[in-house]
């Protein structure tokens, strides 16, 4: 069973030994109330619960829960999007992904894409229809748009890196982070010199979290309301693996897809880390609760049961 290390930040303890009753006398009330409180709330994670929910993909990708109650994800070679509700066989999205990779929804329950063939970001509305939303800067074609986040104002943010073959038919000069503003607007809010890959925001939306496979760390953004970046930072470093996928919980720690699940604080202390039976691509928070982080992992779709709710946008 994956094991997770303990920390304090995660809500895991650093020892199963309850206080003794010799120490709670002797602190104040207040306090020996408080610790009474946390020591029956806390969860002593020696272990994490890993549940296999899907599996005989090829290669999974772009999870993202719906408060509909279902998991959408990409299996990115079989050209579909795929869908997981719990307790029933996974059933097929859209047939015709356009080589989906990263999903995610929005505050009226739109689906927003990254179709990596035809390079572009398309939204989808709760009645099916397709909106063409971003598929050329200056005139030339994007590279092949990676992952995905929407604010809750309306503001977009998407990765546009180039794995394989990809990098053959490149129009751009850079690899980029890109903005889409409330306007419709398409910018790059960054342009660095490894490959950007997974994207998340912070539980209040004002830092975004670029993945960056090729330097192997998490770089930060400050946003303001308008939804423009600045303050450009390395947060996490020399990440174990190739980092993927990106989310945050409700408390802002971060949680990171490469050779296993690793766990920050919002500062980039690591926290813990959750191995698997195969490689991490990304993960997401759902269940009604967002209690459940699920994670997509090569041919198989994994279910982390935590004891802290995901912080999602929408």
């Amino acid at each position: 069973m994956p094991q997770m290390r303990q920390h304090s930040e995660l809500g895991f303890v650093y020892s199963k030994t309850p206080p003794s009753a010799t120490l709670i006398g002797e602190v104040k009330p207040i306090l020996a109330i408080l610790l009474i409180t946390l020591a029956a709330a806390a969860q002593d994670f020696n272990e994490v619960k890993v549940d296999k929910v899907a599996a005989g993909h090829i290669f999974t990708e772009g999870p993202a829960w719906s408060r509909d109650g279902y998991l959408v994800f990409s299996d990115i070679p079989n050209n579909k999007i795929l869908q997981l509700d719990p307790g029933t066989p996974v059933s097929v999205f859209r047939s015709n992904s356009n080589g989906a990779n990263g999903n995610t929804f929005d505050a009226q329950g739109r689906l927003y894409t990254c179709e990596s063939h035809l390079r572009r970001v398309t939204r989808t509305d709760k009645k099916g229809k397709v909106e063409v939303l971003a598929e050329k800067y200056q005139g030339k074609r994007l590279n092949a748009p990676n992952d995905i986040v929407v604010r809750k104002d309306g503001q977009i943010y998407f990765t546009d890196p180039a794995f394989g073959s990809q990098e053959d038919s490149r129009e751009l000069d850079f690899f980029g982070v890109f903005h889409i503003s409330r306007r419709g607007e398409l910018e790059p809010i960054a342009k660095p010199k490894g490959r950007p890959n997974g994207i998340a925001l912070s539980p209040n939306g004002s830092i975004l979290y670029v993945t960056n496979s090729d330097a192997r760390n998490v770089r930060a953004y400050d946003l303001d309301k308008n939804g423009a970046a600045s303050n450009e930072r390395v947060v996490v470093s020399n990440i174990d693996g190739v980092p993927d996928g990106i989310r945050t919980d409700e408390k802002g720690n971060l949680y990171v897809a490469a050779n296993k699940i690793e766990v920050y604080s919002p500062e980039g202390k690591p926290l813990g880390s959750v191995p698997l039976a195969e490689t991490p691509s990304n993960c997401a928070f759902g269940d009604e609760d967002f209690g459940s982080l699920y994670v997509t992992a090569r041919t198989s779709v994994y279910r982390l049961r935590l004891n802290v709710k995901g912080s999602v946008q929408y």
